[in-house]
């Protein structure tokens, strides 16, 4: 599927009437691919806290280029701000000085990243002025433009040593659609003892199992092509009707395949006995499958909440705690849901839906702090991704879903599959009870 009003846009007529008008102007994101660098172009260092000193390291083990300096006439890929140091809030001009003399020094596509300590393990003065950060990357990210990003990374103490993966997925084209988002590194337990090491960043799942429900199509389809583009075998889940689809992607992808509806009562059990008897267990999980049964509530039957409910939210906990009480989820293990900005801002139309996605968070947030062995426990909540089910949307609500956000463009299904690949990683293990928005900052929800 394609974007035409971006493609009219990127025409000299079209370049016109967005001037003469004043009507959203999107840039064409830059996404990677397989062999390209992670940051084509010079990262800029600022502040002082604790990670100051092995910033300059971790990227140079990321092949990544950095200073502390811009030299006269160069300009930055990527700015990343260490503001751990900040301990009150007269040293949040710190920010104002570094940023802006070097706002109008980027490349196209540009990263931002702000790493702070997060506020509920800070106190007095010092939670003051991290919290504070939120509100300057989220408006950052609105005010960058030119298909930039700007996240901020809460960094526990504890988790110092533990930001590469997080840095090589936000600095990167891989999150291109990814912006205004707060993310947590080693605050709820997880610090990435044994799961942080990758040999080859290249193939960073190598000799993982990643089972992927909903796998047949759609953003299921990319979650699995990429995984298995970092080294994973994929064991792709749908149901029978989709049987032929998966089947003929699962062999492309020298994968596994196994064809049930995960809402059935067995679901879990047989789940769980695939995955230990032709794999010995799992690494990553992934509950992707979802559906809809749009209907305002005043017109809702029964049978459009229950199975909406059913499919999005009961089954994939059902086969967490399957997979987690058998211990078929091996040590350093991921689980990963996929929520929705729905369930976070609802949606006219969408309450069964809405409350199926809240859900998905909800188990986030129930799991992240019971979990041992490693394992951890986020999600992605996608916005408007370009899909076959979007363009199936009345022109109208397609072009605001489109628009509506920082990017001014919808995103596809390989940006909700690069999120849920850098959770996937070995070297997450220190990234555990994230919900992470893919959706270009859409200007609805937190």
């Amino acid at each position: 599927m394609s974007d035409r009003y971006q493609g009219f846009v990127s025409t000299s007529i079209g370049q016109l009437v967005v001037k003469n008008l004043g009507l959203p102007n999107p840039t064409a994101l830059e996404r990677w691919s397989g062999g390209a660098t992670l940051v084509d172009g010079l990262v800029v260092l600022g502040g002082q806290g604790r990670l100051t000193e092995v910033l300059p390291t971790t990227l140079d083990g990321l092949g990544i280029a950095s200073a502390t300096e811009l030299a006269d006439g160069a300009r930055a890929k990527a700015l990343v701000f260490d503001a751990t140091g900040i301990t009150d809030t007269t040293g949040l001009l710190a920010l104002q000085e570094f940023f802006t003399p070097l706002m109008r020094r980027l490349e196209s596509c540009p990263r931002v990243v702000v790493i702070g300590t997060p506020p509920e393990l800070a106190s007095g003065s010092e939670r003051v002025a991290q919290r504070a950060l939120e509100g300057f990357t989220r408006s950052l990210g609105k005010e960058i433009g030119r298909g930039g990003t700007v996240q901020l990374v809460y960094v526990a103490p504890a988790a110092d040593g533990a930001t590469s993966s997080t840095l090589a997925f936000l600095l990167s084209p891989k999150s291109a659609y990814v912006s205004g988002q707060v993310v947590r590194i080693g605050a709820h337990g997880a610090t990435a003892a044994t799961g942080n090491q990758v040999d080859d960043w290249t193939q960073p799942l190598a000799g993982k199992v990643a089972l992927v429900t909903g796998a047949s199509r759609g953003i299921g389809e990319e979650i699995a092509r990429v995984l298995r583009r970092d080294g994973a075998t994929v064991v792709g889940v749908d149901v029978p009707q989709a049987a032929s689809e998966l089947q003929t992607l699962m062999s492309e992808l020298d994968g596994d395949h196994l064809v049930l509806d995960i809402t059935a009562k067995d679901a879990p059990q047989r789940i769980a006995h695939h995955l230990r008897e032709h794999h010995g267990g799992v690494d990553v999980v992934v509950h992707n499958a979802g559906i809809t049964r749009d209907k305002k509530l005043a017109n809702m039957a029964e049978d459009r909440w229950s199975s909406v409910v059913a499919v999005n939210l009961t089954a994939p906990e059902l086969i967490t705690r399957e997979l987690l009480d058998t211990g078929v989820l091996n040590d350093d293990g991921r689980i990963i849901g996929v929520a929705s900005i729905a369930g976070i801002a609802g949606n006219v139309g969408q309450t069964n839906y809405a409350t199926s996605k809240a859900g998905v968070i909800g188990l986030v947030e129930s799991l992240r702090d019971e979990l041992d062995r490693g394992i951890t426990v986020n999600a992605v909540a996608p916005g408007f991704i370009i899909t076959q089910m979007t363009a199936a949307v009345p022109f109208a609500t397609r072009e605001v879903g489109q628009r509506l956000n920082a990017m001014s463009q919808g995103g596809l299904p390989v940006d909700v599959a690069e999120t849920i690949a850098w959770f996937a990683s070995t070297a997450s293990g220190a990234v555990n009870g994230n919900v992470v928005r893919v959706c270009g900052q859409m200007m609805l929800g937190a």
